[in-house]
């Protein structure tokens, strides 16, 4: 097949991170490769593809082809196999309609920029899960040595948006699968979170599931679990709305609960308290805070 000159781009995010690494992507051609020469990704964020909207999308290949190509990482010297950078979909779709080859743009970049691309392609088509987008910003902060901020800065989130994403990693298993198969919404599982024993957590998910319990439901249980465990109950004390308004303020920033108590015998003293559901989630914090305990 000769080569064609490509007349639009790939999307808008995308192409504006190869300009941001210097990669040149004027004079691109689209070629022919065999799909055996095509190796996986190795930082595909996601895990699940809808099964028959990819024989849906492999019948349209087998009948008009590939519209849009791929987009695949040069090899190095010691690499016989091109690497995918973008077109996950296409490709296992072409494989189901047991095409041979594939129309691909090649480009040569880094383990960086190829990190970056898988996951922002992703991010775009918002086809993610909840736990394989926080597992994509935790890939990020871990392989580049990125910090919450810089990774907000780089995909265009706020910094609270990645921190209530990396908390969700610190759940217990079975609360990762439900929120892995779609059972449970980020929400649900923030309100989870909350929980202060983790065998409640995840029985308290369980019947979330069971039930088809809301946010609000799953909060008014979560309190009910909370409040049960104490040993004690605490004498209610009503909060100025500047108090409340200044929790809501640090929990938005912090991307956890946090509670100002005041000191019941010490006028104008008290107690600023912030939760963490693992040592992870206290590692992030203390990050925030700009505590280093090296």
């Amino acid at each position: 097949m000769p080569s064609k000159k490509i007349t639009g781009g790939l999307g808008k995010g995308i192409e504006a991170l190869f300009e941001d690494n210097n990669v040149d992507t004027s004079k691109e051609n689209v070629i022919d490769i065999k799909l055996n020469d095509i190796k996986p990704n190795p930082y595909q964020p996601r895990h699940h593809f809808d099964a028959k909207a990819l024989e849906d999308l492999a019948l349209s290949i087998k009948n008009s082809g590939v519209f849009q190509p791929i987009i695949v990482r040069k090899p190095n010297p010691d690499k016989e196999a091109y690497e995918l950078l973008t077109g996950e979909r296409r490709l296992r779709a072409s494989k189901i309609a047991q095409q041979k080859t594939i129309p691909a743009i090649v480009r040569d970049v880094n383990e960086e920029q190829m990190m970056e691309i898988a996951v922002l392609e992703n991010l775009q088509r918002e086809d993610l899960t909840t736990l394989e987008e926080a597992q994509a910003y935790e890939t990020l902060m871990t392989q580049l040595d990125l910090t919450q901020a810089q990774v907000a800065q780089r995909l265009g989130k706020s910094r609270p948006y990645i921190a209530n994403y990396l908390r969700i990693l610190g759940l217990p298993t079975p609360i990762k699968d439900f929120l892995d198969e779609g059972k449970l919404s980020m929400g649900q599982a923030r309100t989870l979170l909350s929980v202060k024993n983790r065998k409640d957590m995840v029985e308290l998910a369980k019947r979330a599931v069971a039930d088809s319990m809301t946010v609000r439901q799953l909060e008014q249980a979560a309190d009910k679990i909370n409040g049960k465990k104490g040993a004690k109950k605490k004498r209610v004390v009503r909060k100025s709305p500047f108090v409340k308004a200044s929790e809501n303020q640090l929990q938005d920033r912090f991307g956890t609960k946090v509670a100002i108590n005041s000191a019941p015998r010490k006028k104008g003293a008290g107690k600023i308290e912030i939760a963490y559901a693992s040592t992870e989630d206290l590692n992030r914090i203390l990050e925030m805070l700009d505590v280093n305990l090296d």
